[in-house]
């Protein structure tokens, strides 16, 4: 499929999503309350890192997608507003997209997408909240990193690392509540860098293959 193509699909399956996502007001839904100060904590890199395949496939496929604007801030401030729509995201995306494995969908074991149709697996939600959070609630891009983690099943898995001024938040396809990062229960491994395209380690762990999990 051409770019615009693609892009004019994707607005059109979109449209729905952000209509609703938009309308999502503070007494649309119960929210945790705004995490304490000192209650997430930071989780500071400990290399440098190799993405994986699927990631630089799609990379090349949707350059705009991984680009890093370095005039952006690191972090984003972690206030009320911020707080609600990070949830709102979260929940709204998770309610939306079908959990399909790449097999059945693409045939591959492990391809990382836009869910332009609806349907995705795990780093494909992730992808669409951080467009969705760039686009719709200007959100710096360099601020949200793709992450890779070991879940509770011992596979490979992609969540939605926010890097705020108070510490990392996750946002995951596998839970509604937008969580600091160690009370996930993941093994964290990688993430985006924040200064280019090289990805940074969490840990020197060995690193999954593929994520390819719903």
């Amino acid at each position: 499929m051409g770019g615009s193509r693609k892009a004019a699909r994707l607005r059109y399956w979109l449209l729905p999503l952000l209509v609703a996502i938009g309308g999502t007001g503070a007494g649309a839904q119960t929210l945790a309350s705004l995490p304490k100060p000192g209650a997430i904590g930071r989780m500071e890199a400990t290399g440098g890192a190799r993405p994986v395949l699927a990631w630089t496939k799609f990379c090349e496929r949707s350059p705009a997608e991984c680009e890093v604007n370095t005039a952006e801030a690191t972090t984003v401030t972690l206030t009320a507003r911020v707080w609600r729509n990070l949830n709102a995201v979260n929940r709204q995306v998770n309610a939306a997209i079908t959990p399909t494995t790449d097999l059945d969908h693409w045939g591959v074991v492990d391809r990382w997408d836009l869910p332009t149709d609806g349907a995705g697996d795990c780093e494909d939600f992730q992808l669409m909240k951080r467009k969705m959070l760039v686009e719709q609630h200007g959100l710096p891009r360099r601020a949200l990193r793709m992450t890779v983690v070991i879940d509770d099943q011992g596979e490979g898995h992609a969540v939605l690392m926010v890097r705020t001024d108070q510490g990392e938040l996750i946002l995951d396809n596998k839970r509604s509540a937008v969580l600091p990062w160690h009370e996930t229960g993941y093994v964290f491994v990688k993430r985006e860098g924040q200064d280019g395209r090289d990805w940074v380690s969490l840990g020197d762990r060995s690193s999954p293959v593929t994520t390819a999990n719903r």
